[in-house]
């Protein structure tokens, strides 16, 4: 089998590892196989080279589809293939980097020797110079964190599940609080010592809906890992049945479920909000059609807040007013209070969201049971 028809049967298998924030799941063209548009949390969308070095793995991961109970053709690039198919795409300018994941061939060690390897022949023997997202193997050494480190943009581990518990539901070869969480303690220490490692910073990715854990559990493991460490973002993968899994005939998850847990991981990680300030209902988990900012706020007591003099952690809590429109009012108010609400919707503010949580010099915009 030639590079390309690998290529296209592993940057398939790459697509359960996430790098954008879109809420389904993507093959790529036929053609060209392995570029994938990553869309972030800004809208703004960068053509990346996503593939697996080998869909050979030793893990049981009952959700994956390269679990290794499960019977298909397996195969694998090396750092040579990939090094060449990926700046093929990169001089040609279809991709802006490289995004590049693994299944465990035969040992942690080794697997991630030639994850390291091939991005050393992209540094060193090509001299390229851009964005590189690098996946580390759970259970990876130390060392071969911090090698992978001074290579890559950005390098990240997937959490998986919210507790140790839920990991076990869905696979036996990986202990959660070593070889995960212990790891990603090592990359944010390694990246404190050394801010000029990992630059693009840390990321994590969780499975939603292939084990029983909620909404509530889901976030409250994700607060303490933001209090506890650097990590920029946080990615939730559906859970979709694959056939010829051990979960073959769960059910998928609504992709409601994913897009509701982003915009509460953002509450937590951008705009400083605790988990116990949202809101879930009877069985732990988020409203599927209700904006969580909204059922926040609502159940908040510090509303109307006035615009002109309440302080930026109150000012990011009111819906429709985001991080960069707060600083703005912040800025202008020192010279000139607001006095208009369409004042504030040339900041950016969503003026049909803020106005029953706001006054502008002592007068209410709208009453809070309008909504």
């Amino acid at each position: 089998m030639d590079s390309l028809k690998k290529t296209q049967v592993l940057s398939d298998s790459a697509q359960f590892d996430l790098c954008d924030y879109v809420n389904h799941q993507k093959s790529s063209q036929h053609n060209l196989p392995g570029i994938y548009p990553a869309t972030g949390s800004n809208g703004c969308t960068i053509p990346l080279f996503k593939t697996l070095m080998t869909n050979k793995c030793k893990n049981d991961c009952k959700y994956c589809i390269n679990q290794c109970q499960r019977d298909f053709t397996r195969i694998e690039l090396s750092p040579d293939e990939i090094a060449k198919v990926f700046l093929k795409y990169y001089t040609e300018g279809y991709v802006n980097g490289l995004f590049l994941s693994s299944g465990v061939s035969d040992t942690i060690d080794n697997t991630m020797d030639r994850l390291i390897e091939t991005c050393s022949i992209l540094r060193k023997r090509y001299g390229y110079q851009d964005y590189i997202h690098l996946k580390i193997i759970p259970g990876a050494s130390k060392d071969d964190i911090k090698r992978s480190m001074k290579l890559a943009d950005r390098v990240s581990i997937n959490i998986e599940a919210a507790s140790a518990d839920g990991l076990s539901q869905m696979s036996s070869t990986k202990d959660y609080n070593k070889d995960i969480l212990k790891r990603l303690s090592w990359i944010d220490s390694i990246r404190k010592r050394d801010r000029r490692l990992c630059p693009s910073g840390p990321t994590t990715q969780m499975i939603v809906g292939a084990n029983d854990e909620t909404d509530s559990e889901i976030l409250k493991r994700m607060e303490k890992i933001y209090k506890k460490t650097n990590l920029k973002r946080s990615y939730f993968s559906g859970f979709q049945p694959l056939e010829g899994t051990e979960f073959e005939n769960k059910t998928e998850c609504d992709l409601k479920r994913t897009g509701q847990l982003y915009h509460a991981d953002s509450l937590l990680n951008d705009y400083h909000f605790k988990t116990k300030e949202l809101i879930f209902d009877g069985n732990g988990n988020l409203s599927l059609n209700e904006d969580p900012k909204i059922l926040a706020a609502k159940n908040m007591n510090i509303f109307p807040l006035e615009v002109n003099n309440a302080n930026y952690h109150d000012l990011i809590r009111v819906p429709g007013i985001g991080i960069k429109s707060a600083r703005k009012i912040m800025d202008i108010r020192k010279n000139k209070p607001f006095e208009e609400i369409e004042d504030l919707k040339k900041l950016g503010v969503v003026t049909s969201r803020a106005e029953p949580y706001i006054k502008l010099k002592g007068n209410y915009q709208s009453a809070l049971d309008k909504y």
